[in-house]
């Protein structure tokens, strides 16, 4: 009897060990599930990306601001900027952007927030540029506004919106822009600039600039 007793134990211990291996395992994979759904319930923040990386860059209007108030979603908002050059936020109201650095407006509002939050820490993003731009008018492939990227040239202007059209009478070619309230002319001779001939037509433009091609 014995000896039966002992083979038949000899042969249910290793289903015993088989069955406590598969338990545990079980177990570790639920416990790994509870971890990794935890995980899966936290939201990641994440920042808006910036339209320029440039600390100089001038807000303009249009543009769009996104304003975060830390640990304070209340205040915190995407903005843009008003045709009058202000922005609209909790507890300021109106408050100018305009002429200001994202730097200088982040100052601004932070010193302005003092009156009513604890040591405010506040970021300014400019999230879309939509104040640089310069208008492409007449016999041209693509009219319309165009982006002004840095150094940009009336040539390179030109080239951005496709090129003249065939009926462009590319000799007077006239850039409208506005200087201390009164409209400026500049004019540009498309083929004496590409021949190298009075290069000097070949300006900067700048934002707000309308490239008129008869």
């Amino acid at each position: 009897m014995r000896t039966r007793y002992r083979f038949a134990l000899l042969l249910l211990l290793p289903l015993a060990t088989s069955l406590a291996m598969a338990q545990q395992g079980t177990s570790e994979k639920a416990k790994e599930g509870d971890r990794t759904g935890a995980r899966s319930d936290v939201k990641p923040t994440v920042s808006p990306k910036s339209a320029t990386d440039d600390p100089t860059y001038v807000i303009g209007q249009d543009d769009v601001l996104d304003i975060s108030v830390w640990k304070e979603p209340d205040v915190s908002r995407q903005v843009p900027v008003r045709p009058d050059g202000k922005i609209s936020l909790p507890l300021l109201n109106d408050v100018q952007a305009t002429g200001l650095t994202p730097m200088q407006l982040q100052a601004q509002l932070t010193e302005k927030l003092r009156k009513f939050l604890t040591d405010p820490q506040v970021t300014v993003i400019v999230t879309a540029i939509n104040s640089r731009r310069v208008y492409m008018m007449g016999e041209i492939n693509r009219p319309g506004a165009i982006p002004l990227v840095p150094n940009m040239t009336i040539l390179q202007a030109i080239s951005t919106a496709g090129g003249l059209s065939q009926f462009a009478n590319s000799s007077k070619i006239q850039v409208l822009r506005t200087e201390n309230g009164k409209q400026a002319t500049y004019f540009f001779n498309y083929k004496d600039v590409i021949r190298g001939v009075r290069t000097e037509q070949n300006i900067l433009l700048k934002p707000g600039d309308s490239i008129v091609v008869p």
